[in-house]
């Protein structure tokens, strides 16, 4: 590719370049206006009946570091009665990865109770976990749990689909994984906006499951 042998030429490759730069930030700048006043700590979230936690891999059958952070999260908010019911969202695409079941798992070797915890099998990105969150789960108002270079993209996709929502920043350790995850994030906002703008149907809708409501009247 040749580069503009004018003075012109180049001044409008650079505006080109600007431009292209611009359109590039506009879905990542939705993301962080849309949720401004969204973010929260564990000690000053408000109180909400559920808590929603994203999937994040698992290791040999086991969560990841970085979803093992997002359950002792959950856990948290937990016993400190921020919330009732922890629904944990996750990829059970074939029959040899099940993040639910270990996510459930973990939590209940924690102390969590078997009842209080929902499972939501076809969480496969973050648009189908809040999409299924309200339409399937009947979730009206949640606190999210990730780490914080994903949490932002969650709470605006939640709310985009119809959850008054919180996030809550997990422990995330300053290494290649974080780095490659806030990357990442630049590239998955414009898919985001796309979510937000048209609400497509999650990947898997199915039925309405009261897995939610039952937890939440359970004593």
């Amino acid at each position: 590719m040749r580069l503009p042998g004018t003075r012109r030429g180049k001044r409008r490759a650079l505006w080109a370049v600007m431009a292209a730069c611009v359109l590039a930030l506009l879905p990542v700048t939705w993301v962080w206006a849309s949720t401004g006043d969204r973010l929260r700590t564990v000690a000053d979230a408000p109180q909400a009946p559920v808590a929603m936690v994203f999937g994040a891999g698992l290791w040999q059958g086991r969560p990841s570091p970085y979803l093992a952070d997002r359950l002792d999260t959950a856990i948290d908010l937990y016993r400190r009665g921020k919330v009732r019911v922890l629904l944990v969202t996750g990829d059970n695409g074939r029959e040899s990865y099940d993040e639910p079941d270990a996510m459930r798992d973990y939590l209940v070797a924690h102390g969590v109770p078997g009842q209080r915890i929902v499972r939501d099998y076809a969480g496969f990105d973050t648009w189908d976990s809040c999409a299924r969150g309200r339409r399937v789960f009947g979730v009206r108002r949640a606190l999210l749990v990730s780490q914080d270079f994903h949490i932002r993209r969650a709470v605006a996709l939640c709310r985009a689909a119809g959850i008054d929502s919180y996030g809550v920043s997990a422990a995330v350790p300053h290494d290649m994984t974080r780095l490659a995850g806030g990357a990442r994030e630049v590239l998955a906002a414009g898919k985001a906006v796309f979510s937000a703008a048209f609400r497509p149907d999650p990947t898997c809708l199915g039925p309405h499951e009261p897995g939610v409501q039952r937890a939440l009247a359970a004593r």
